[in-house]
C-alpha cells in the first residue's frame, strides 16, 4: 500500500504549487485568527519545506563526503542528488518491509546483519526523532562506517508532529547542545561538527506551513541559534 506522504504528494500536485500560494496568502494568514495552518503536511503543497532549504544547502556544502558505498533511509534521493559518480554502490536502509526503494529491511537500532567498517558514508536526515533509543542508532552509524567514513545527519528542534508515525511515534525534538551531547556520546568530539540553523521568522513560517518560496534570501540565511528550525550534524569515524 502507498505510504501517506506519496499519496499526499500525487494530490497535492494536481495544483499547481504557485496557485496553491495564490489561493491562500501567507500575509493574510498572519493577520487572521485562524487555528489550522495553511498547510498540514509542512509546505509540500505550496512549494519546497522551509526545513528543505537547511538539509540541503547542508549536503551541498558536504557532498564531497558522499562517496563510496553510501547508505540513506528510505530511498536513496540524496545518494543520487549530491554523491552523482562519487557513489559506487547506494543502499537504503528502511524498517518497513513495504517501502519498494529500500534494498535491504532492519531496525536502525540493531543491524545484525550489516557488518562493521561497510561505508563511506551514511545520509540520516529527519529520521533520529521516530527512533527511541537514539543513542543506539547513533552507536549502530558509528560501527558501520569505515574509519574515515562520515555521517551526514540533521534532527528537527521545530515541526509539527509527522503524520505518517503519529503522536505516538514521533519522539524527540534536538537542541544544538542535545544534539552535540548525543553524538559526542559516540563520536570523537573533535570529529562531531553540530551547527543549528534557523530564525525566529523562519520558524514561524514553517510551524503553519509556508514554503521557502515564501521567504526572502535574507530571511532564510539570518541563523539565530536561540530560534533554530533544525540541526545539522557531520561525524566523522576516527
Amino acid at each position: 500500500m502507498e505510504n501517506a506522504e506519496r499519496i499526499h504528494r500525487r494530490l497535492v500536485q494536481a495544483i499547481p504549487q504557485s496557485w496553491k500560494r495564490w489561493l491562500k496568502p501567507s500575509r493574510l494568514y498572519l493577520v487572521s485568527r485562524r487555528l489550522r495552518p495553511l498547510s498540514t503536511f509542512y509546505g509540500f503543497d505550496r512549494g519546497t519545506p522551509v526545513d528543505r532549504y537547511y538539509i540541503e544547502r547542508f549536503l551541498e556544502e558536504n557532498r564531497q563526503a558522499i562517496r563510496g558505498r553510501c547508505l540513506e533511509i528510505k530511498d536513496a534521493t540524496y545518494t543520487r542528488r549530491f554523491g552523482g559518480d562519487r557513489v559506487e554502490k547506494s543502499e537504503v536502509l528502511d524498517i518497513d518491509r513495504n517501502m519498494p526503494e529500500a534494498t535491504f529491511y532492519g531496525d536502525l537500532r540493531r543491524l545484525d546483519g550489516v557488518e562493521a567498517d561497510r561505508y563511506e558514508c551514511i545520509i540520516l536526515t529527519q529520521v533520529l526523532q521516530f527512533v527511541d533509543e537514539c543513542e543506539s542508532a547513533v552507536r549502530e552509524c558509528h560501527r558501520i562506517l569505515k574509519p574515515g567514513g562520515v555521517l551526514l545527519a540533521s534532527v528537527p528542534s521545530l515541526g509539527r508532529i509527522d503524520p505518517r508515525p503519529g503522536v505516538e511515534r514521533d519522539f524527540w525534538r534536538f537542541t544544538q547542545a542535545g544534539a552535540r551531547h548525543l553524538f559526542h556520546k559516540v563520536f570523537e568530539p573533535s570529529a562531531v561538527e553540530v551547527r543549528a540553523h534557523g530564525n525566529c521568522r523562519v520558524g514561524l513560517a514553517f510551524w503553519i506551513g509556508m514554503a521557502s518560496q515564501e521567504l526572502t534570501a535574507a530571511e532564510r540565511e539570518f541563523e539565530d541559534a536561540d530560534f533554530p528550525v533544525i540541526v545539522t550534524i557531520r561525524a566523522i569515524k576516527r
